[in-house]
């Protein structure tokens, strides 16, 4: 029988899961999803070549045990286990096999990512607990990033602040862009290491990345996924002053603004509404000006990130739409292209709706090319995971 590789991506209240093939880390043979875990309405749903729900009261570690449980069948032949992990600071470059001391070292990492990092290690700490025998791989979101050079990720602030304590731009979804950077060579049949991108990873986080002949050279997002644009629930960029003024102003403590600057701001906040684009599309159409208020910020500024981005490039070979917005929502890119204003883009209307042709193309021929790429970290992790442990 085949051997197989688990891809786990552990959140703050949700597990995503995905089961491959050795042979084939092309699609995975299941996938699951727990939801809304330690609160009300806790779910898990696996579907694929093994097909179940659960909905119960459950945590990660019941979640995870679950699945284990009711997959066994599949899982007897588990070899290996690849993990996201969002944040890898300066001690980890690429993807890496985890012992106690690397698990140790990302334990200090944690401090830059706090909402993520802790989730994520909470996740290979379960599955060496309840898979104990098998290796687990970390597979690092900002870890494509670290090709950019020092005059993009340096900050303007104390240089020791850097040499200190590793204060710069780290950039995030790194995982997803060099799947669509290769995505994307493969469909316009060109070296990926010849191709200019401007790529948008457009979800409920949001970020941007210019790649320049393969290779990350520049990102929107900072020390943490908080720096950029506007997101679901995150602010992206504000002027640093805005927390000493709301600190005076409204009494709030550090620990309340960056509550809610991470989980109030963003199209929630802006809305008052949602933090999610198909709702706040719903309630703009129906006439509600705080929707469109927050979607016409939104698609400014990615345009406008879009446009510092292309800074770094002699010439744009492709601007690249990614993510579940930037993937699905046709109206959300016509907008943002629309703000680009230096650049004439032509989106061909039939294959925006459709999200485009079999190449990925929503632009008319002839104009600046715009393609959609669908993502898929799951399987990079997969790859990472395979070639770590020599499977």
């Amino acid at each position: 029988m085949d051997q197989s590789i688990l891809v786990v991506n552990c959140g703050s209240s949700s597990v995503k899961l995905a089961l491959y093939r050795t042979t084939d880390t092309a699609a995975p043979i299941i996938t699951a999803l727990a939801e809304r875990l330690g609160g009300e309405g806790a779910r898990l749903r696996v579907e694929g070549e093994k097909s179940f729900s659960c909905e119960e009261a459950m945590d990660h570690s019941q979640a995870l045990a679950t699945f284990i449980e009711e997959c066994q069948d599949y899982l007897q032949d588990l070899a290996a286990i690849g993990h996201r992990l969002v944040h890898g600071g300066e001690a980890f470059h690429e993807s890496t096999l985890i012992t106690d001391d690397s698990l140790a070292e990302l334990e200090k990492v944690s401090v830059l990512a706090p909402l993520h990092n802790p989730m994520n290690l909470m996740g290979i700490r379960l599955c060496r607990e309840l898979l104990p025998d098998l290796p687990n791989v970390a597979v690092f979101d900002t870890s494509f990033h670290q090709t950019m050079p020092a005059q993009a990720y340096l900050y303007g602030v104390p240089y020791d602040w850097y040499e200190t304590h590793q204060v710069r731009r780290y950039g995030f979804h790194g995982t997803s862009y060099r799947y669509v950077s290769a995505e994307t060579a493969r469909r316009l049949n060109r070296p990926a290491d010849d191709l200019n991108l401007i790529i948008a990873h457009l979800g409920n986080g949001c970020s941007a990345c210019a790649i320049r002949q393969g290779q990350s050279v520049d990102s929107s997002m900072g020390l943490t996924p908080l720096e950029g644009l506007i997101m679901g629930t995150r602010s992206g960029d504000i002027d640093p002053g805005l927390l000493e003024h709301m600190m005076r102003e409204s009494g709030s403590s550090m620990a309340e603004l960056m509550t809610a600057l991470n989980r109030n701001s963003g199209l929630l906040g802006l809305s008052g509404i949602s933090n999610d684009m198909r709702t706040l599309l719903q309630h703009e159409a129906a006439g509600e000006p705080a929707a469109k208020r927050a979607l016409d910020t939104f698609c400014f500024r990615v345009a406008r990130q879009l446009a510092a981005l292309s800074s770094n490039l002699s010439s744009t070979d492709a601007v690249v739409f990614t993510g579940g917005i930037g993937e699905n929502s046709a109206d959300i890119r016509r907008r943002i292209l629309a703000n680009w204003r230096n650049i004439q883009f032509r989106l061909n209307t039939a294959l925006n709706q459709a999200n485009g042709d079999e190449s990925g193309r929503i632009s008319e021929t002839g104009t600046p090319l715009v393609l959609v790429i669908p993502t898929d970290e799951e399987q990079m992790i997969a790859q990472d995971t395979l070639k770590i442990t020599g499977l």
